[in-house]
């Protein structure tokens, strides 16, 4: 040891030779002083949840009637009344959990607790929690990508993840495919990725079994990364016993308590979400689509302008990450043998596709300024306009017959007709008060005796159906609400009944089939 001191001294035998810092990360502890940064901690915290906030706000239309229908109706109709609101027939036939509406459920209680159950505070705090959620998610996903990459990869990675415009604008919603899609972030941060220094396995299973329970088709999405940890797992045996088994089964019980309790008899919600939207095909009933959609439009349009740094991506890290991109092509082609598709249904994909998209925006060097620009604009116009234009309508309009309840200037009780695709627009829970509403009803053919979808029966001929319905003017509604494309239809029921248009309201630019661009509410006079 001496001998090589002695060598590593030159002239006065106080000047030790200064050995060259290697910059690799393996080598660094700079990746890990970042980490450990509290202001750093405390910068991202305060930002994502600025973000996220704000994000909420600016999300002010509607994309499917679940994001309602199968969360806010249902807990609006747990906590404060069973003797009005509506039950869609998934309710009915016990193929939805009761552990989602039960989130919104709970905030609805304290405000009915606190006596400060404003329709407002009904609408936005489950919004508001739903985005805290996700801001949650940013914070777990900005330091797990922290501890994967370079500092300046991560930055692009976390980029290109806040730039998503479909991210933006479902991510603050009440959907089920919101909550799997966070639980997909958080489960991800302590998933066993190459490099990954903080995973833990009963964390992430118990993430993923969260999951499952507020969706089951979520195992889908996590089927590869489950068989990958599998396999990387020394001893499998006690991964089995330990933790899948375990964990699964304290989910299952736990959620069929849950369901027990709000059915008042057993039911396993998993069993006959399978039964009745695999084996019966009743999803196919809500529209089918080719075996290619989401290759075509599906995923090209949730991923919007990433997608060119996504395949870019994946030719750059394929093999470190392929675990995520063999979940993001085993998610497409499954979900590509279901008749029915929706473009939220592969939502929880884009978690690893931002991985590959980061990697890319970083090895752009030159050109990535240029590409951030355009990443950034044109995702931002798309998210802006869905968020704050495409299809607000039919919130705005249950808004203006909200005020319907304050019947101290009419005589007359409010009745309201939506002449309307079914579920068109939310329910009670926009409304919050026993104003007597209907809707024309479409539940699937389950085989029950004298089946009638009454949307479909008023469409076939809208007139008949309104005089069959309404012989006698004593039996009018107060108000109909309908798109202005079925206007020209009912003209002569509308005159000859003394209904006139009261509101006008936007709600697309882009019209499609009994969808109008507009809504119009008529009144009896």
């Amino acid at each position: 040891m001496e001998n090589i001191r002695s060598r590593l001294k030159f002239g006065n035998k106080g000047d030790d030779v200064k050995l060259r810092k290697r910059k690799s990360q393996l080598y660094s502890k700079e990746s890990e002083s970042a980490l450990n940064d509290g202001g750093l901690r405390v910068r991202v915290v305060v930002f994502c949840l600025v973000f996220r906030l704000i994000n909420c706000l600016l999300v002010q239309t509607s994309f499917v009637p679940d994001e309602y229908w199968q969360a806010l109706e249902v807990s609006h109709r747990m906590v404060f009344n069973v003797t009005y609101g509506y039950q869609t027939w998934e309710w009915q036939e016990g193929i939805r959990g009761y552990s989602y509406p039960l989130l919104f459920a709970f905030i609805y209680k304290i405000l009915h607790f606190l006596s400060y159950d404003s329709v407002y505070l009904l609408i936005w705090l489950p919004r508001i929690s739903q985005a805290l959620l996700a801001a949650f998610a940013d914070i777990k996903f900005f330091f797990l990508i922290r501890t994967l990459q370079s500092p300046d990869v991560a930055n692009c990675t976390f980029f290109c993840h806040l730039c998503s415009w479909f991210s933006w604008y479902c991510c603050t919603r009440t959907l089920t495919n919101s909550l799997e899609t966070t639980l997909t972030y958080l489960a991800l941060s302590y998933f066993p990725l190459p490099g990954s220094k903080q995973h833990s396995s009963n964390t992430y299973l118990t993430l993923v079994a969260l999951a499952v329970v507020c969706r089951p088709t979520a195992l889908i999405v996590w089927f590869p990364l489950l068989m990958y940890h599998f396999c990387q797992e020394e001893n499998k045996l006690r991964i089995i016993t330990h933790s899948y088994i375990p964990i699964g089964a304290v989910a299952v019980v736990i959620s069929t308590l849950i369901d027990c309790i709000f059915y008042e008899k057993l039911t396993l919600v998993q069993l006959n979400f399978l039964k009745f939207n695999i084996f019966h095909g009743v999803a196919d009933f809500y529209g089918s689509h080719p075996w290619h959609w989401y290759l075509t439009q599906g995923f090209p349009v949730i991923i919007g302008p990433h997608l060119p740094l996504f395949l870019h991506g994946c030719t750059l890290a394929f093999k470190k990450y392929k675990v995520l991109l063999a979940a993001v092509v085993w998610t497409i082609i499954v979900y590509s043998f279901l008749p029915h598709k929706e473009f939220r249904f592969i939502y929880p994909v884009l978690p690893f596709c931002m991985v590959f998209c980061g990697i890319s925006l970083a090895s752009l060097k030159e050109w990535r300024r240029a590409a951030a620009f355009v990443l950034l604009l044109s995702n931002l116009t798309v998210a802006l306009y869905t968020g704050l234009v495409h299809q607000r309508g039919t919130l705005d309009v249950v808004s203006h017959i909200q005020t319907l309840c304050d019947t101290s200037s009419s005589s007359t009780p409010p009745d309201v007709l939506f002449l309307m695709p079914c579920h068109s627009t939310p329910f009670y829970s926009h409304v919050h008060c026993p104003m007597k509403m209907r809707f024309l009803e479409c539940p699937p053919d389950l085989g029950k005796e004298a089946y009638v979808d009454e949307a479909d029966s008023f469409y076939d001929d809208p007139l008949l159906w309104l005089r069959k319905s309404f012989p006698y003017k004593s039996s009018l509604p107060t108000h109909l609400v309908l798109f202005d494309v079925l206007e020209t239809e009912i003209s002569v029921f509308l005159k000859g009944n003394n209904l006139v248009r009261t509101a006008e309201i936007f709600h697309t630019h882009f019209p499609e089939g009994r969808v109008g661009g507009s809504i119009f509410i008529y009144e009896r006079h």
